[in-house]
């Protein structure tokens, strides 16, 4: 599906870890994002898009679950990037650990922290146009 305003379908997959020492590609997010020049998130262009910033996480032996990249404020910076599976629930965000400041380009890691409070971390495998 296209939009009017251009954006990235990004696929990040679970790092290396004790518990994966090869990281896993079931294990992740696809999600779609607008993107600077430098390939970092864009919270200006994203407030016209959020609509079709959806993402779409999938790990192994869970249900897949559906949602949208939101941007807030609070955090480092004075603002978060997170996933939110529910706008009517509190809590069931999965924050991003510094996505502003991280590119969104092919070999980068980034860490995700899930609704459980504990930390991932995964390797941006795909950058593609949505």
């Amino acid at each position: 599906m296209s939009h009017p305003i251009p954006l990235k379908r990004i696929t990040l997959h679970l790092a290396r870890s004790k518990e994966h020492p090869d990281g896993s590609s079931r294990h992740g997010y696809e999600f779609l994002a607008p993107l600077t020049a430098e390939g970092r998130l864009d919270p200006v262009v994203w407030r016209d898009a959020r609509a079709a910033c959806r993402v779409r996480r999938f790990w192994v032996g869970e249900k897949e679950e559906t949602g949208h990249l939101v941007h807030r404020s609070g955090g480092k910076g004075g603002a978060t990037w997170a996933f939110d599976y529910d706008p009517a629930a509190t809590g069931d965000e999965e924050a991003g650990y510094r996505f502003g400041d991280h590119p969104m380009v092919v070999g980068e890691y980034l860490s995700v922290k899930d609704e459980d409070g504990e930390m991932h971390t995964f390797k941006v495998v795909s950058v593609t146009a949505a």
